[in-house]
């Protein structure tokens, strides 16, 4: 395996989007790194591939900014590029969820770490005694190739429809979430992060984000009740536990 992969985000105020946005096509100019960096004023969200001292200089020099320092990126290798092109794209949030009122910039909703939520399902309840139900919040051709066992999934075809699937839950007759302690999750945690703000907005207080995501928690403890690959947004197309790209997990979980 030769190609260095990163994914990060940090959800953070940024005002001067287009000087920061010619900044990094400036620091990425003859690296070869591909992939896709987004800009938003809610923060910064980031995918990119390539040779291991190139992405780490990259990582160095934007960690230098102090609105970036100590970003935290997931890594994992590939025996070759998986992306094609490379982007720097300003765009109205780092990932759309059309509802402005939720500002992750402005405080972090609570979150349990993997090996926290490890022990959580290991003993079918949280520390105080309370049921724990993961809610998976990726789209749903992604939960078909791999999540937590028994986790909760709305079927929905993209992050926008996921306050309105919680709006359905929560007046259904049989609330899925009441009365639990809720994990919910994505693949790096910018989505469940998102999430787990909103149900709190909404009232739910035992609600809690998987930190890093599936593949943190991949990194950190394994396959332990998971099953199946993550989806990943480049031509791996699925990572397994060992965080190594599993493309026909595709085809097995998801037909």
């Amino acid at each position: 395996m030769t190609i260095l992969n990163i994914a990060a985000y940090r959800f953070v105020s940024l005002a001067d989007l287009p000087a920061l946005q010619s900044a990094i096509c400036q620091a990425l100019e003859g690296t070869e790194i591909k992939g896709t960096v987004l800009l938003a004023e809610e923060g910064i969200n980031l995918f990119l591939a390539g040779e291991a001292g190139k992405i780490n200089g990259f990582m160095t020099w934007l960690r230098s900014d102090s609105r970036f320092a100590g970003l935290v990126a997931k890594e994992s290798w590939s025996a070759s590029q998986p992306f094609k092109k490379r982007r720097v794209k300003i765009k109205p949030e780092i990932i759309r969820m059309n509802h402005p009122a939720i500002q992750p910039a402005s405080g972090r909703a609570p979150a349990v770490n993997a090996r926290t939520l490890k022990r959580w399902l290991d003993q079918g309840h949280d520390d105080n005694g309370q049921a724990v139900v993961t809610l998976d919040t990726r789209n749903a051709f992604e939960a078909d190739c791999g999540t937590f066992v028994g986790a909760i999934d709305w079927r929905i075809d993209k992050f926008t429809e996921f306050p309105a699937a919680f709006k359905a839950n929560v007046n259904a007759q049989v609330n899925e979430l009441q009365g639990k302690t809720v994990v919910s999750f994505c693949t790096g945690g910018i989505r469940c992060e998102k999430a787990a703000l909103l149900m709190r907005e909404a009232g739910l207080t035992d609600v809690f984000q998987l930190d890093g995501g599936i593949l943190t928690y991949f990194e950190q403890v394994g396959q332990a009740h998971y099953t199946g690959g993550c989806f990943v947004f480049d031509d791996r197309r699925v990572v397994d536990a060992a965080l190594m790209p599993r493309p026909e997990l595709v085809l097995s979980n998801a037909g």
